[in-house]
């Protein structure tokens, strides 16, 4: 089978600014990602690999060193609700990659993304989020903002008229980088001059894309929110999530996510680390897949569309292209079956090797069917305003071989 080729300079890796050892000196992500995460304290010698601190508690030699910690006059720990030594490993880590300032972790995406939207909001408020959203993110903005109330337009950012939708109540703007599950890319930058120019904080969920692919803060963007649990973990094994600000803006959340509880455990965090040490060469990989799955589904006679940002024939190709580092589109992608009512069934069931998950981003390829997973919540007029129906396939792309995968999709499509 042949595919169009598209040429990507993977040698020209992506160059920030960071500081070690007080030499500011530039660094890719692979360098970065490999030698970051560490914290370990001053000695001649140190471990290799960060210890894991599972200590719920820290003790204090006495009252006066107790209130230094407290008041900022010292470094040191608390309690692990508060921040752990692996907790803040991991922060360097995701700050650094991701052009920010400082960052938190929490015990998943939904905590990460709460916590910034209590953070920022009170009764009175209003929020203009984007139609298309992972499915619990639109059901926290429609039902549950509202007992606060906190009004929601959900708005399609592609319109030319975008900020008509704008109050002047309007305190947050919230899309997502890649939208899940329709692939759709908004224009971070123009997003960010119209949110500013009426005052109000543009939040970016980031977790398709990872910093690999786009770092929206260096598009304007004000705060970054991650479902840890997908690609910056990779493996399937932890449950987390990240946000990454400016230091005033982390600061601000951490005091409400540390009252309302959602800390991520140490273990998780530790994982992480290890994880982030490969994300770089895996969000390659994921790419590579997805773009030459997407180009298979594409010419597929049982195909009714293909949505991915890398394809030429994506009407958001162009500017993906034009923000997205090293020509790199994500490992996620969406097709839209032909055939009956039934398609989907028959098209998750024969599945073999190819497992029918409702999550992404593991090293193994993955599908599910968003109508009865991600947005199963969602009402038939919800569901049908953005598009999602029975028939639409989201698919993980894993790292396994990729004429391994484009063979057992062809046999499976074989039987619609």
């Amino acid at each position: 089978m042949q595919f169009n080729k598209v040429e990507i300079d993977y040698d020209q890796m992506i160059s920030l600014r960071i500081v070690f050892g007080g030499d500011e000196m530039k660094q890719n992500f692979k360098t970065m990602l490999t030698r970051l995460g560490s914290h370990n304290p001053k000695s001649l010698s140190v471990p290799e690999t960060i210890p894991l601190t599972l200590s719920s508690v820290f003790a204090f030699e006495d009252v006066d060193s107790l209130n230094k910690v407290y008041d900022g006059e010292a470094e040191g720990f608390i309690y692990s609700r508060m921040t752990n030594p692996v907790h803040e490993a991991l922060k360097e880590m995701m700050f650094t990659i991701d052009g920010g300032e400082d960052a938190l972790v929490f015990s998943s995406g939904m905590a990460a993304i709460t916590s910034t939207l209590i953070t920022h909001l009170k009764s009175g408020d209003h929020v203009l989020a984007s139609h298309v959203l992972y499915g619990e993110t639109y059901e926290f903005l429609k039902y549950q903002l509202s007992k606060f109330n906190i009004d929601v337009t959900f708005v399609d950012f592609d319109q030319e008229d975008f900020e008509q939708h704008f109050k002047p109540n309007t305190k947050i703007v919230y899309t997502e980088t890649i939208s899940n599950p329709m692939m759709a890319v908004n224009d971070i930058t123009k997003l960010a001059k119209v949110s500013h120019k009426h005052h109000a904080k543009l939040v970016i969920d980031n977790t398709f894309a990872t910093p690999i692919v786009c770092q929206p803060l260096k598009l304007g963007a004000d705060i970054v929110v991650y479902s840890a649990t997908k690609y910056l973990c990779g493996h399937g094994d932890v449950t987390g999530g990240i946000i990454v600000s400016d230091k005033e803006t982390i600061k601000a959340i951490d005091k409400v996510g540390t009252l309302y509880g959602g800390c991520m455990s140490p273990f998780d965090a530790w994982i992480l680390i290890r994880s982030l040490k490969t994300l770089e060469l895996r969000m390659k990989e994921h790419s590579n897949n997805a773009l030459k799955l997407a180009v298979f589904f594409e010419s597929h006679p049982k195909i009714k569309k293909v949505f991915y940002p890398g394809l030429h024939s994506s009407p958001n190709f162009q500017l993906a292209n034009s923000f997205f580092n090293n020509g790199l589109f994500g490992g996620m992608l969406t097709i839209d079956l032909k055939g009956n009512d039934e398609s989907y069934r028959t098209f998750i069931d024969n599945l073999e090797g190819i497992k029918f998950v409702p999550s992404l981003a593991d090293v193994k390829t993955s599908v599910c069917s968003p109508a009865i997973t991600s947005h199963r919540n969602l009402n038939d007029h919800e569901l049908k305003e953005v598009g999602i129906s029975k028939g639409l396939i989201r698919i993980s792309t894993g790292l396994e071989n990729i004429e391994d995968l484009i063979s057992e999709f062809e046999k499976v499509l074989q039987l619609i």
